[in-house]
């Protein structure tokens, strides 16, 4: 039965349910009773009874003769000890009724025993779990007193200080009073003295009118308020409003102390439409910026914090305060974050223009713009990192920012697929992407964008080597008029392919540092007509042939900027075809060709459009200076690394002033600095040519003299100048303090501020 106990539920039940173990306890014990001859006959025999009766009546004697069957005393359910020795007719004796009594004590005692043991440890427990909640309650009560006490010392401490503070407060306040004392006193005498020489001077000025009323002098009087006036206060007010849009914060309220007409002028609302901060990004705070913007928030417009680390809330609240604010920079502010975005948020609605580049915003300012932000058309986002595309998800939720036309997001290395999706869904009508610095930028993230959004017309994938061709297929059917691609191996003719054959209106191609572009692009986008800036920098297999086929192309005449740094198979060649076909060509980069020389220089003389050329890194030398001295319309001019040039090729003397001022005659500022080969003839020069000449720059310039200086600006006091029209030299600089040039200085006047800050240095 040990092994049935262990046995399979299946088999138990199995001789359960047909009673196999009372028909096996019959049968043997029939056969231990009767002892048969033939066992096995016995069994068939007994077997067929126990068949014929059925097993519900079967008892253990069932196959015992009845004179066999024992008469025992029943005590228990089972007979089968008698089988083995028990002969009496009692079951139970007085050995097996001891080894009850024993079993059942020695298991009555070791009940006990095991609940003696757990009371034991019960008690135990409780006593330790006792003595740890008085510990508890101990420290407890400590700390309790503890606080009580430093609570009593702190508030002690504090009206400590108060008591301090108040004291410092009332002998300070006892101090200024005698301080503001003593500065009226001297105010008011030399408010006095002022008072007196002015009217002394008053005096003596009515008195040379009337002696001489046809003289006319720098200054004049009023004979109803007797204020002074300067020459600058004569110009028009528009004028002056203008020059006050270019001045910063700090030296706007400068102007605004020099006289009352000044300030009047700085009072001004539209100068206070448009404030720029970023000027002074390092000496703003956060009061200056309240006070500005409570005072002229109704007629902000545009507003400009980049880089002003030191704002905090106050600053941000402020700017809610302006309602008509349409254009916000807040780029690289290190204190703007989501709450501040939300005060923004509730004040600005009619916001067009928001720079958040370089910030710490997340999904809840994106969740903000959506919903306060509908009219939104320029969003920055460049280098927003805590973002995910959830947050671009949340840009078409609620109003959504649907009239998006320009978006940045260079930088945003945490955006997946689905986060271009998202932004496919909320923004389809973007015309202008900027995607830079994104090395996980693939060409199945342009895909999802040009789903949807198909009024792209400027792209910009600066740093994202991972597009290709396929993502050029796919911007194909946008109507592209600028591209600008840098650092990029996998792009291919077949873009400028797909780029001639679909985008016949395009303007600005900027493929930079692609080197698998070949002379092939250009012969494919040889037909388009509008092209006018042309980058092809670092594209090292571009070469004269394909150059010659593009510039006898439809866009050939109308190129403006043409870009060829370090395309060493471009010749003097190319340059022959630039100089006659580019008629508008202003600005040229031929940057380290090092096949071009004098022979192309030469032919880029005749160019009159050419404003600015690089020439840096050829094998160029003089002659190629005398070939562009020719341009006149020339400002810029970089000759570095040019190994070939000499001392000679740049040397400056009168000669080169003589020819300057013959065709450069409408020159407004000059610097000849350092020039030792100068002399007074330079300034004669100047004078009979450059008319319109306001700042002249003479640092180091030994060989011109002071006299000489002053001889032509008293030549200059001859000439009649109408009252619109402001004087031809304003200043000059000889290494000293810059004077007006118009007037000379008089006796025992003080001198002019300095226009610019110079240095008495050796010459150069």
């Amino acid at each position: 039965m040990s092994s049935l106990r262990n046995a399979d539920s299946a088999l138990r039940a199995y001789f359960k349910r047909h009673r196999l173990l009372d028909a096996y306890e019959a049968l043997l014990c029939g056969i231990f009773i009767m002892c048969p001859e033939d066992p096995l006959k016995f069994l068939e025999e007994k077997i067929r009874e126990i068949m014929e009766k059925g097993l519900d009546g079967i008892l253990w004697d069932t196959c015992i003769d009845s004179f066999l069957r024992p008469k025992l005393k029943r005590i228990s359910e089972t007979y089968l000890h008698i089988l083995f020795g028990l002969n009496d007719e009692q079951l139970m004796t007085e050995e097996l009724y001891g080894r009850a009594w024993n079993f059942y004590s020695k298991n009555l005692k070791k009940l006990y025993f095991h609940g003696w043991m757990q009371y034991c440890l019960l008690q135990k427990n409780n006593r330790a779990l006792v003595k740890q909640k008085l510990a508890v309650a101990a420290d407890h009560y400590d700390t309790r007193i503890t606080r009580v006490i430093v609570q009593k010392w702190r508030a002690w401490v504090q009206f400590h200080n108060e008591q301090i503070a108040l004291a410092a407060m009332r002998i300070q306040k006892v101090f200024n009073d005698n301080l503001h004392k003593i500065i009226l006193r001297a105010w008011h005498a030399e408010a006095q003295s002022s008072a007196k020489t002015r009217a002394y001077f008053e005096r003596l000025v009515k008195g040379d009118q009337e002696e001489y009323p046809e003289k006319s002098d720098d200054v004049q009087y009023s004979s109803t308020s007797e204020t002074v006036k300067d020459e600058i206060s004569n110009i028009p007010e528009r004028a002056v409003l203008l020059i006050f849009h270019y001045i910063n914060i700090i030296d706007l309220a400068r102007c605004a102390q020099v006289s009352r007409s000044w300030l009047l002028l700085t009072q001004t609302s539209s100068i206070w439409t448009d404030i720029d901060f970023s000027s002074v990004k390092h000496k703003i705070q956060d009061k200056t910026v309240v006070n500005i913007l409570k005072k002229w928030r109704p007629y902000v417009v545009r507003l400009n914090l980049r880089a002003c680390s030191a704002l905090h809330w106050l600053s941000f609240k402020s700017i809610s305060e302006c309602k008509n604010l349409q254009d916000l920079n807040v780029s690289e502010c290190q204190g703007l974050n989501d709450e501040s975005m939300r005060l923004i948020s509730e004040g600005c609605p009619a916001l067009l223009y928001l720079n958040l580049s370089y910030t710490d915003i997340t999904n809840g300012t994106l969740r903000l713009l959506s919903r306060s932000f509908s009219n939104l058309q320029y969003l920055s986002l460049a280098y927003c990192r805590k973002f995910t595309d959830k947050g671009l998800q949340y840009l078409g939720s609620g109003k959504g920012c649907h009239k998006l036309i320009y978006l940045d997001l260079s930088g945003c290395i945490q955006i997946s697929l689905d986060g271009f999706r998202f932004i496919a869904n909320s923004c389809s009508g973007i015309k202008h992407l900027i995607i830079n610095d994104m090395p996980t930028l693939t060409d199945k993230c342009i895909q999802a964008l040009v789903e949807k959004c198909q009024d792209i017309m400027s792209v910009v994938f600066l740093d994202s080597p991972h597009l290709s061709d396929v993502a050029f297929k796919a911007l194909a059917e946008c109507k592209l008029v600028k591209v600008r691609i840098e650092g990029n191996n996998r792009i291919t003719d077949l873009s400028f392919k797909l780029m001639s054959k679909s985008c016949p209106q395009i303007k600005h191609i900027y493929m930079v540092d692609c080197q698998k572009i070949t002379d092939v692009s250009l012969k494919t986008i040889s037909p388009l007509k509008y092209i006018l800036v042309l980058n092809l920098a670092d594209c090292v297999r571009i070469s004269d042939a394909g150059l010659r086929i593009f510039l006898e192309g439809s866009s050939g005449t109308k190129l403006r900027e043409l870009n060829l740094t370090n395309c060493i198979y471009v010749t003097d060649s190319s340059l022959m075809k630039i100089a006659q076909r580019c008629h508008n060509l202003t600005y040229l980069n031929i940057r380290y060709c090092e096949s071009v020389t004098d022979g192309g220089i030469e032919a880029l003389g005749n160019m009159t459009s050419l404003i600015s050329i690089d020439i840096s890194g050829t094998a160029v030398s003089d002659m190629s200076l005398v070939a562009l001295g020719h341009i006149r319309r020339m400002k810029e001019l970089s000759i570095s690394e040019c190994r070939k040039i000499t001392d000679m090729g740049i040397q400056m003397t009168d000669l080169c002033i003589q020819y300057l001022s013959g065709v450069c005659h409408y020159l407004h500022f000059l610097d000849i600095s350092g020039c030792v080969h100068l002399t007074d003839k330079t300034l004669k020069c100047l004078w009979k040519g450059c008319t319109q000449l306001r700042i002249l720059k003479m640092l180091y310039c030994r060989n011109i003299t002071k006299q000489a200086v002053l001889k032509y600006s008293a030549k200059l006091e001859k000439h009649e100048y109408n009252d619109a029209d402001p004087p031809s030299w304003l200043g000059y600089d000889t290494g000293g303090d810059v004077l007006p040039f118009s007037k000379k200085p008089k006796t025992g006047a003080k001198k002019a501020k300095p226009l610019y800050q110079t240095e008495n240095k050796a010459a150069p």
